[in-house]
């Protein structure tokens, strides 16, 4: 069976899944990876009701995957039936309050990322910074800091060849370190392997409506230590989410009153995604149906998708027997509630398909119909299953939305998580993500970058009559089609992009799907560049009242080196000026020896990076002192107008004087010469810091895109959260 894969699903499955041999050459199809994927996870069905051959769950999975209906997480495709066998996602890790938990769980965290999984940790139970260490009659550094040994250990540990470390890190509202949680990475280059969350309580919430104060409770004494104005704290958490996408929140006890355990304990953390709440040790079994394949001109095929929820869920309960855990501890944990997270992918080209605006009340009552229907069918094949096979251990008679079950093989059994890799391989948008761009630009050699068209555009634009060669030009160079006249109004309704779409309907569209939802739901609130504290402020208190378990939020270009990366580059045509000084900056001084004395270098960056340098040569004056000064001007404003600092580099360099000095065993031609030198050595470590958590991708150097709560490539498949 041959399947027609895109282009780019071509090049990620090549680059990341397919099985290579010593020498990295690709020794399987396509076709042979959905093959050995199905023959896995189809020998569980050899362990229950007596079954005297796997073949014919082999030949559902195997039509599943292969019509592209169904595709399960990425460890599953890349593991199973391969030596590593870890088929899971993701996982929480317990943290304690004594240097030896800290330090195991650092221990199992760096096993876990090296067998491909993703970790989250609540960090609430750690002490405060300077509280008192009994054991050495010292004080605490606090959780902010143990944190940075969890982001340097995730760092050192390549994970399976394929896929990095990424974590999420969570801290209740009311533990006394919380403000300096809050803003832990307001600075560009701290824990850069790190999502990180806010857990609300309803104390807090409750506060907060009554401009109040609440309590801050030491974890280690569970005794209130100071009170702290509710107001305050989310205004820094809007704040900070403004300036730089985080940290998101999550609704704790909102999760907890949907905890289907509460008898084995609080849920406290989720993966690094935001959208899978787990127990301490807990795994959970991802996979997602393609909503884009589950239509026709008639509408909705539930025809189609009652038997795919059914066999998707079977073969998700199956990765639970035939997965090869990291930690016995994980193991056991994972088959005491059997839990998968069963989502969408491909929610935005549905709507397209027919022809419902995304951000419209038709668009919010299919995603409401859509999941409920996935939520029932989910639900009853596992009630089916434990039936079969018996209910998940800690099975005590759970309860669904008022509706009881005697039976129930998984302890949840829906999921909206990230689909970003395995949407490419689809061939179909990101999850419940509208469309990023109807076109973006792709990086190939030699720096080019050639535009990628949706192709429903191109088939809409046929079929209205409006396609022609001037039409695509300018959806390659702006990305959004809202400002082309020549494109009828009804056209530019249904392709609105992230950017296009208001806040207010991200919320809406999130809040849909989670009404029938077990778990979370992974999804990005996109703003635009020029949205304010109260646009983030309103969407926040939003997704409170709207009922959704958590929300991410992303302003366009808030993140640090973050390139303009919709449509293509401006026209030279175009005339550009330099953004204003920033008020405040960092950064450092370096002396370098000349052939006219010592020069001291200052280069100082800003959130958007290196935006400044100024030179200064001891007490020379005249025309010496000037024309440092008026170099260090020019590239100062080059640097704020968006010219690359590599570029000024290339320009000083070599530049010559009369007195040519040595430093270091390199030589120093001129002061212009020196500086582009101290130039270079800072703007090496900034981009070998900032790659991969901003604006390029780190494996194929094209741009990086925030959504679902994480930053994708949607060209090859990276994800920061793994």
């Amino acid at each position: 069976m041959k399947i027609n894969f895109s282009p780019s699903a071509t090049t990620v499955l090549k680059k990341r899944y397919l099985q290579k041999d010593e020498l990295g050459n690709t020794i399987e199809t396509p076709e042979q990876m959905l093959r050995r994927v199905a023959r896995h996870v189809a020998q569980a069905d050899l362990l229950f009701e007596n079954a005297k051959s796997a073949a014919p769950a082999e030949e559902r999975f195997f039509r599943m995957l292969s019509n592209l209906w169904f595709l399960p997480n990425s460890p599953t495709l890349m593991n199973a039936g391969r030596r590593l066998g870890q088929l899971a996602a993701c996982f929480v890790l317990p943290v304690g309050d004594s240097i030896e938990e800290i330090f195991d769980a650092v221990k199992y965290t760096a096993m876990i990322h090296k067998s491909g999984g993703g970790t989250g940790f609540s960090f609430s139970h750690i002490r405060p910074a300077d509280d008192l260490v009994s054991s050495t009659t010292g004080v605490s550094s606090g959780p902010v800091t143990f944190m940075s040994v969890f982001d340097v250990a995730t760092d050192a540990v390549k994970q399976g060849g394929t896929r990095r470390g990424a974590n999420m890190g969570v801290l209740r509202v009311d533990h006394p370190d919380i403000e300096a949680f809050i803003t832990a990475k307001n600075h560009p280059h701290r824990l850069t392997n790190f999502n990180l969350s806010v857990a609300l309580t309803q104390a807090f919430l409750d506060a907060l409506s009554e401009s109040g104060d609440f309590d801050l409770i030491n974890p280690r004494t569970g005794r209130v230590v100071r009170k702290a104005s509710a107001q305050h704290i989310f205004e820094l958490i809007v704040q900070s989410a403004w300036s730089n996408g985080e940290p998101g929140i999550v609704f704790l006890d909102r999760i907890n009153q949907a905890n289907p355990t509460p008898h084995l304990g609080p849920l406290e953390a989720t993966n690094p995604c935001g959208e899978q709440p787990l127990l301490p040790w807990e795994s959970c079994t991802l996979g997602a149906i393609n909503l884009s394949q589950m239509v026709s001109s008639k509408g909705v095929l539930y025809g189609r998708l009652r038997p795919v929820v059914r066999d998707a869920v079977h073969f998700l309960d199956n990765v639970i027997e035939v997965n090869r855990y990291p930690l016995p501890e994980i193991e056991k944990a994972s088959k005491r509630t059997r839990k998968i997270g069963l989502g969408v992918m491909g929610f935005a080209d549905m709507l397209i398909r027919l022809e419902i605006p995304y951000d419209s009340q038709e668009a919010v009552e299919l995603a409401e119909a859509i999941m409920s229907f996935i939520q029932k069918e989910a639900r009853e094949a596992s009630a089916a299953l434990g039936r079969r096979r018996g209910n998940f251990p800690a099975f005590s008679g759970s309860i669904f939305d008022g509706s009881s079950f005697a039976h129930m093989r998984n302890a949840t059994v829906t999921t909206v998580a990230p689909t970003g890799t395995i949407s490419i391989i689809a061939g179909t948008s990101s999850g419940i993500e509208p469309l990023f761009a109807v076109a973006h630009a792709k990086h190939v050699l030699d720096d080019q970058n050639l535009p990628e068209i949706h192709p429903l555009f191109i088939q809409t634009a046929k079929k209205q009559g409006c396609f022609s060669a001037e039409i695509i030009s300018e959806v390659a160079r702006e990305g959004s089609i809202q400002g082309m006249d020549a494109v009828p109004q009804t056209v530019r309704r249904l392709f609105r992009t992230a950017h296009d779409i208001s806040p207010e309907w991200h919320v809406k569209i999130q809040a849909a799907f989670q009404k029938h939802t077990d778990n979370a739901v992974s999804k990005t609130v996109n703003f635009p560049a020029d949205a304010t504290s109260e646009d983030v402020a309103s969407v926040f208190i939003t997704a409170a009242q709207l009922g959704c378990k958590g929300v991410t939020i992303y302003r366009y270009g808030s993140r640090h080196h973050q390139v303009l990366n919709v449509g293509t580059a401006p026209s030279e045509s175009e005339k550009i000026a330099p953004r204003p000084r920033p008020q405040r900056t960092y950064g450092l001084t370096e002396r370098i020896s000349t052939g006219c004395g010592r020069l001291y270098v200052t280069i100082n960056s800003d959130e958007l990076g290196i935006c400044e340098v100024f030179a200064q040569m001891g007490k020379t004056g005249g025309c010496a002192s000037s024309q440092i000064e008026a170099a260090g001007r020019l590239i100062s404003l080059a640097l704020r107008s968006g010219v690359k600092a590599d570029a000024i580099i290339k320009q000083m360099t070599g530049i010559r004087c009369p007195s040519p000095s040595w430093q270091n065993s390199k030589m120093v031609l001129s002061c212009p010469d020196a500086m582009a030198q101290v130039l270079q050595r800072v703007a090496l470590t900034d981009a070998v810091e900032t790659r991969q958590p901003m604006g390029m991708c780190p494996d194929c150097g094209n741009p990086l895109n925030h959504g679902e709560g994480c930053l994708n490539c949607y060209t090859c498949g990276f994800s920061k959260c793994a």
